[in-house]
């Protein structure tokens, strides 16, 4: 009996700072998510404050893309340039087509410019809906404002020759 007794007694030593080491894991793990909450909360703010000091409002132009067209044309790659300058290329892996296809919108370019003139020509390839392999070239000559400006790329492909064209729109 004296030994059943030492045993359970022994179990209440060792089930002691068992349940108080638990206790501190859960606080532990508390302070862990707090601390998590605010990195995420702190790495935004700084996101934010990066963001608006690489590219200012007055100066920024956005280039997004979007297929007008969906069923009639399937996207290979995109190449962006201003005033002559490459600034963005893509392949399209079949997720991204499929996302575009689904009404999805790519940004495809964000920087600065100066007012005044400006050329912005965009380069694609693509299969048409009747297989052929095409290559389009457009360029729109504009003049930037003072000013946040966003320029869409909207790619349409008609029947019955399904020739690709690019048409530029200026958001408001």
């Amino acid at each position: 009996m004296q030994f059943v007794v030492g045993l359970i007694w022994l179990a209440g030593l060792m089930v002691a700072p068992a349940s108080a080491c638990f206790a501190a894991d859960t606080s532990l793990d508390a302070r862990i998510q707090q601390l998590s909450a605010s990195i995420n909360e702190h790495s935004a703010d700084v996101l934010g404050l990066q963001e608006a000091l690489q590219y200012p409002v007055n100066t920024r132009v956005t280039v997004f893309l979007s297929l007008e067209t969906r069923d009639t044309l399937s996207l290979d790659s995109i190449e962006l340039f201003l005033n002559d300058r490459p600034v963005a290329s893509h392949l399209y892996t079949p997720r991204e087509r499929d996302a575009l296809a689904a009404g999805g919108v790519q940004q495809l370019y964000m920087g600065n410019l100066a007012s005044g003139g400006q050329t912005l020509r965009a380069v694609i390839t693509a299969r048409s809906a009747d297989k052929d392999f095409v290559r389009r070239e457009s360029s729109l000559n504009f003049t930037k404002q003072a000013g946040e400006l966003g320029l869409e790329l909207k790619l349409s492909a008609r029947a019955p020759a399904f020739e690709p064209r690019i048409d530029f729109v200026q958001w408001k």
